[in-house]
């Protein structure tokens, strides 16, 4: 097939799948599109929960694997919206549409770039793709959950919104939950151990706090607090001040490294709810990266998640649309963008894989 007959089946693709529901956990119907397009062109596939997967037609163990992955969970509309988030329309070049840019643009030119590779002998890598449910939400059944029940993977592309810009680095994440303790007493009597006032001197420690090892990609770890909450009555101090504190990882830590850090240096108890968000990279010498390079594109560090942070292997985030527009109002992806990116997934691979 042509690959301007293939980019317009993508792109009926993504419209189908603007008009479906797909809140995280609730992807049913989508991977029944999904299944579609698979079985349109005769491309074998397995289904477990609502992840869709296939490998190219070739598939030979003995080689390495490619990874070409995104998702068709999407989040649930906000309140600012002013068009029907599940009605595709096409104006002035833009599709819009929740789920159109995160990451439906990614997740319909990545499967078009499998199915133009699928029946293609002697690559030096399989290709296998999976589109996966629950990223939003980091669910059990996610790409997380499905990794134990697929072939090892060597390299992998995530397909998010990067404008086709190779998203080198990714940082990770991390959650700390916090308490910053006191005595309780009534309002009227004398405190020299209230809880709120000790907190002031614990949120300047979070603000002033460096880890020193920097990152050439993703630069220094980000650490922010974001969530303070104490007190139940004007009459009470309360004993305790809980805090929310959110931090970034560069690739020079690993998750609990930063947990371990915190926990022996911070002026306060603190406990982390999870160490599972990692951050990822790729060497910017591997043949992947070189072949985007080649291509025009650059490279970066991206400050946001995806289904990277649930890979071992090295990995790029490469896809159509902007991150900016992921989760906003009247949500929309460029019809140029598409083009571009299956194209350029196309070239890309075209050069990786012979």
């Amino acid at each position: 097939m042509k690959q301007k007959e293939l980019t317009e089946k993508a792109i009926s693709l993504l419209k189908k799948l603007i008009r479906i529901e797909s809140f995280s956990n609730e992807e049913d119907k989508t991977a029944d599109a999904i299944e579609a397009w698979l079985t349109n062109f005769s491309i074998p596939f397995t289904r477990e929960n609502n992840n869709v997967y296939a490998k190219n037609k070739h598939w030979d163990d003995s080689k390495p694997t490619l990874l070409l992955n995104s998702h068709h969970d999407t989040v649930k509309p906000n309140k600012a919206y002013t068009r029907d988030p599940f009605l595709p329309e096409i104006i002035d070049g833009k599709l819009y549409g929740l789920g159109s840019n995160d990451a439906g643009g990614c997740l319909v030119s990545l499967l078009a770039a499998f199915t133009h590779f699928f029946q293609q002998e002697n690559l030096n890598h399989n290709i296998l793709m999976v589109a996966s449910a629950e990223e939003e939400n980091a669910g059990v059944n996610s790409l997380r959950g499905l990794l134990p029940n697929l072939p090892k993977i060597d390299v992998a592309i995530v397909g998010e919104p990067t404008l086709m810009n190779l998203a080198i680095a990714e940082k990770g994440l991390i959650v700390f939950d916090a308490v910053v303790k006191g005595t309780p007493s009534h309002a009227a009597h004398p405190n020299d151990n209230n809880s709120i006032y000790n907190t002031m001197e614990v949120l300047k420690w979070f603000k002033n706090y460096r880890f020193p090892k920097s990152s050439e990609a993703l630069g220094d770890v980000k650490l922010t607090v974001t969530q303070i909450n104490a007190g139940s009555q004007h009459n009470v101090v309360p004993a305790q001040v809980q805090l929310v504190i959110d931090v970034r990882v560069n690739d020079s830590y690993s998750n609990k490294e930063i947990a371990d850090i915190l926990k022996a240096e911070a002026p306060c108890s603190i406990q982390e709810r999870g160490l599972k968000l990692n951050s990822s990279k790729i060497d910017k010498d591997h043949a992947l990266v070189k072949s985007g390079i080649a291509l025009g594109r650059e490279t970066y560090g991206s400050p946001t998640l995806s289904d990277q942070a649930a890979l071992t292997c090295q990995s790029v985030k490469l896809g159509p649309g902007d991150s900016t527009r992921s989760h906003s109002a009247d949500e929309y992806i460029y019809i140029y963008e598409i083009e571009e990116g299956i194209d350029l997934y196309i070239k890309i691979l075209n050069s990786f894989l012979h």
